[in-house]
């Protein structure tokens, strides 16, 4: 099996020490020197090139969550899981793509659950029992009731951009307005998530969380993530992952379930 290169990034030594020793556990694991401050993690990340990034959320001189911040903006931006005693950061997780959120003290198991996620990220012709794969979504055409949307014109602000909606992978919520990505390009658009999803109403669209709306015929796999949340996984080029609000699992499961 391949190694996964992990570094820690935590300025507590017990901490440190205790995810250290966890980590060392497994046979795949090969631990990098650590970071104990943001900046320097930003420096051996560049340095090390690591696969994946245990990174404490409150770090000296730049919070964790900056930190990964300009990680993800970097070409070979590595793997995060955030660590950290408190819950309310799960939030800021979720909208930077962390792989997981794993709360201190650690627990053994839950970190096992943790490094299975990372090896079928890195690793991804490993099958993982914990994920879900879903079965192809076919879209309801018999329907009298409602007319089928087949061209969708998104104002850019600029120019008017139309869209197949069969073609859109999702869209995703931002400042002032809105993000749709589809097959061969993101538009973006003063327009609502709730309005674009009035639009797409014909089609198989479902609301996974607040800031983003998933086109079901692409979804490949649910991942568990933290406190009943899911990460949503797409099939296009970028393995796109998206996060489910635990409120959303059930009825998106219905869904997909055709139920």
């Amino acid at each position: 099996m391949n190694n996964i290169r992990a570094m820690i990034a935590e300025d507590e030594r017990l901490a440190r020490e205790e995810l250290a020793y966890l980590l060392e556990q497994e046979s795949d694991i090969e631990l990098l020197p650590f970071a104990a401050t943001g900046r320097e993690l930003l420096q051996l990340a560049d340095e090390l090139n690591p696969d994946v990034i245990f990174l404490d959320v409150q770090m000296p001189e730049m919070q964790g969550v900056q930190a990964a911040r300009m990680l993800a903006s970097r070409k070979n931006c590595p793997l995060i899981v955030f660590t950290t005693a408190y819950e309310d950061y799960a939030v800021d997780a979720f909208g930077l793509g962390a792989v997981d959120y794993v709360l201190k003290p650690y627990d053994h198991f839950r970190l096992k659950e943790t490094i299975e996620r990372l090896r079928q990220r890195l690793h991804p012709s490993v099958t993982n029992a914990a994920h879900v794969r879903l079965p192809e979504v076919v879209s309801s055409d018999n329907s009298p009731s409602v007319s089928k949307l087949s061209k969708l014109v998104v104002d850019n602000g600029e120019r008017l951009v139309v869209l197949d909606p069969m073609t859109i992978y999702y869209a995703v919520r931002e400042e002032r307005g809105i993000k749709i990505c589809s097959s061969n390009q993101c538009v973006s658009s003063k327009m609502t998530l709730q309005q674009l999803e009035e639009k797409l109403s014909s089609h198989s669209f479902y609301r996974t969380h607040r800031s983003y709306l998933v086109n079901l015929n692409y979804v490949l796999e649910l991942v568990p993530w933290f406190n009943g949340a899911y990460n949503l996984f797409l099939k296009d080029d970028k393995r796109t992952q998206i996060p489910v609000a635990r409120t959303s699992v059930k009825g998106l499961l219905n869904m997909l379930q055709g139920g």
